[in-house]
Formats: structure tokens, sequence, C-alpha cells
């Protein structure tokens, strides 16, 4: 018998007796991915402009002063514990977290018919909502906006529901193709889910009016259509949360039901943490409650009870007034640097004389741009300016600075003009 120091050879036909054996390697997310390839990039010049996380002017990951505050307060509480959370997790954090999005005077709220359940980030959100839909709804299709981000069709069919698309974006206005967002959800037969981005739209930039999301409100409504919204951006797109919630409030405002995703990864810079929650907004205080006694049963065999750290950090900023005002300071200033990167680089493209129209640049919100460039145009600036972006011309403004514009601006003009 061989010790536990002695090494064992072997046999390099061993893995061909794994029950595994059939698996073939599977590609890379296609945005996580990007971050894959830039890691090996030994460029010195290498940019990364995949990912969705904000990043300083200095290039750097971000930590909010405010959340080291909380977090230092937090390590200080000898009285905090380890515990198990409830399956709905913290409750001042949902609570919180339901008046953050609806508004402190919502009637849903103070009437009780807002369910809030902690979940994993926007895409656990997203997760736990579409899986009581299919246990629950009486239709299980769902229609999300073409082009959206690239998670969404796997989440939703994976939690058992049937995905379809409206169209949303219009390449040759760079903008939004509103006449075939009605036509399409107005041919979606009656009572089927829709997704809408609550702000700040991925990986387009592009949101609807007041006025167009009245329309879409009014839309919805005539046809009992259930609204389902994902907010991953309320305050990091305009620089105000209140302006950032109008399109989710308008349709709570008119006494009907919907669901939320809610995160906390963008606008508190709690990427890591996995902090979000679910919302269902429902009919009366004794639907909720039922609701609520569902989705339990949703989460409990997925992942029993979420994380307490992060709610913890967010549930101190929102209930304390002086954190929470510092904390729109720090999330104003992020918007703002976006929004910055936005003008610099249009002048940049400006200046250089590119061909097209780039208006859309400054017209679009929020982290990303919908640049127009064609995959080929893409390749071309990963290969020769060791720009990388995902392939259909997506780029996050959040990783951009000052210094890195004109390098950015560079390729772009030279992909317009070299690659058709």
């Amino acid at each position: 018998m061989a010790s536990v120091n002695q090494s064992v050879s072997v046999s390099p036909t061993a893995s061909s007796d794994s029950v595994f054996a059939h698996l073939l390697p599977a590609p890379e997310d296609p945005i996580l991915g990007v971050t894959v390839a830039y890691n090996k990039d030994p460029s010195p010049v290498k940019l990364n402009l995949g990912v969705g996380a904000y990043r300083t002017e200095e290039g750097k990951p971000l930590v909010l002063n405010v959340v080291r505050r909380v977090e230092q307060q937090l390590v200080n509480e000898a009285s905090r514990n380890k515990e198990y959370l409830p399956i709905v997790g913290v409750a001042d954090f949902n609570k919180l977290s339901a008046r953050l999005i609806f508004g402190a005077d919502s009637p849903a709220i103070q009437e009780n018919r807002v369910t809030t359940v902690q979940c994993l980030s926007g895409t656990g959100s997203l997760r736990v909502g579409g899986e009581f839909l299919a246990r629950h709804y009486h239709q299980r299709t769902i229609y999300i906006p073409q082009p959206t981000w690239g998670n969404h069709p796997k989440i939703f069919t994976l939690a058992g529901l049937s995905v379809k698309t409206y169209r949303y974006y219009a390449p040759a206005t760079r903008g939004l193709d509103f006449e075939g967002l009605l036509e399409d959800l107005g041919s979606a037969p009656s009572g089927s889910i829709v997704l809408l981005h609550a702000c700040a739209h991925n990986p387009t930039g592009v949101d609807p009016t007041t006025e167009q999301w009245e329309q879409i409100r009014k839309l919805l409504r005539s046809k009992a259509l259930l609204p389902f919204f994902d907010s991953a951006y309320q305050g990091f797109a305009s620089g105000s949360l209140d302006i950032d919630a109008q399109a989710v409030r308008l349709f709570v405002a008119d006494g009907g039901e919907l669901l939320l995703a809610q995160s906390y990864a963008k606008n508190m810079g709690l990427y890591g943490e996995r902090v979000g929650a679910l919302s269902i907004v429902s009919k009366s205080a004794d639907v909720a409650s039922r609701v609520e006694s569902q989705v339990k049963l949703v989460v409990r065999p997925m992942y029993s009870n979420p994380p307490i750290h992060g709610a913890s950090i967010v549930a101190a900023i929102l209930r304390d007034r002086d954190l929470y005002n510092e904390w729109t300071i720090e999330l104003k200033a992020m918007a703002d640097r976006i929004i910055k990167m936005r003008q610099q680089l249009f002048d940049a493209l400006q200046s250089r004389g590119t061909p097209g129209d780039w208006s859309h640049i400054i017209k679009q919100i929020g982290m990303f741009t919908f640049t127009g460039l064609n995959a080929e145009q893409v390749s071309f600036l990963t290969k020769e300016y060791h720009i990388y972006l995902t392939s259909d011309g997506r780029i996050s403004m959040a990783g951009l600075s000052s210094k890195t514009v004109p390098h950015l601006a560079d390729a772009i003009h030279a992909a317009v003009t070299r690659v058709v």
C-alpha cells in the first residue's frame, strides 16, 4: 500500500475511463470571456471595455468610501454573528430596497402589497422570479428586448419559461425602434410576461422617453401583459435615484401587478457581494402574503438562504440619513464620470473626422454604449489596438479614462475607415 507521501502515477489514457470523458470544452462566456482574453494579452496598451464594472480615472476598481465606513462599523459590532438568515434574507434590507425603487410614499408599500425577498444580486433575483412564474403563472412565455443582456435568455430558459423577443433597437438610427416595440408587444398573446430594463438598457444604452414609457404602460395593461423589470442601474444612469426609478413607479402607480429584480452591484459597487432583491407587487396584502410563502419554496431548495454581509452594508446605508447622503454623492460622481467619458469620446471622434454620426454616444445613457461597430471591426480593434469588447460592439464607458479615450478614438477611426 502506498504511503500518503508517495505520488501515484496516472496513465495518459485514464481520462477516457471517466464518466465525463464525453464532455467537450464549453465555450467561454461571451462577456466574461472578454476578460479572459484580455488577461492573456501582454500588451502594455491593452484596454478592457467588455465587463460592466466601474473603474476610476486611474483604471482601478472602486470601493465606495461609505461602504468602507459601514464595513468597519460592522466589524466593530461585537454582537454581530454569522448565523443563517431567514429564507427571505435581511428584513430591513428588503423593506428599504422596496422603498428605494418604488418610493417611500408608494401606495403599494403603504398597502402592504409588495413582497420583497433578498436574492443573489440581479441574476439571482431574475432566476427566482422566473422559476416562481414558471410554477404559478398561467403564461409561460416571456418577451425580452432584442438585443438584451446576454444572460437573460439563459436565465429564463433554465427557469422553465419560453423566451421570445420584441424589437427594441434600431441599428439605422442607433436609437429605439419604438414602432417595432409597440407592434411586437401589441401582437403578444394576452397575459404574456414582458421583460423591461428599468433604465440604462444593456447593451444599447437606449431608453424610452417618459412619454414612450407611458405608451408602453398603457399597451401592457390593456393586453394584461405582466411587466418584469430588471433594475441594475438605479442612480447609476442619470445620477438621480428618483429619475432612474420613474418608469417603474409609473407602472406601480396604476395599481397593477409586476415583478422587479434589483441589484446593488453597480450603484454601491458591491459586485462580488452578490446583493439583490426580487420584489413582486400584488393586488392586495393577502395575495402578497401568499406570494411570499411560495417564493420561499423556490428559494429554499435553490440556495436555502442568502448571504448576510452585503445586505447588511446596504441596509446600514439606506437606514441612516448621513450615510445615505454620502452614498448619493459618491453615486452621482460615478454617473457624472461616465457622462464625461461619453462627451470626451464623442469629441475625440469629431476631431478626427471619423465618418458617420456619433451623436448616439452622448444620447445613450448608463454604463454601456452600443457603438454600431460590426463583428469584423470589433475583431480589428482587438487584434490591432488590443482593445477588448463584446462582438456586438458594446463598450463599457466605465472602463474608459481621459488617458485611454484617444487610443479608443484612434482605433474606432481606423476600424471605420479600413474595415467595412
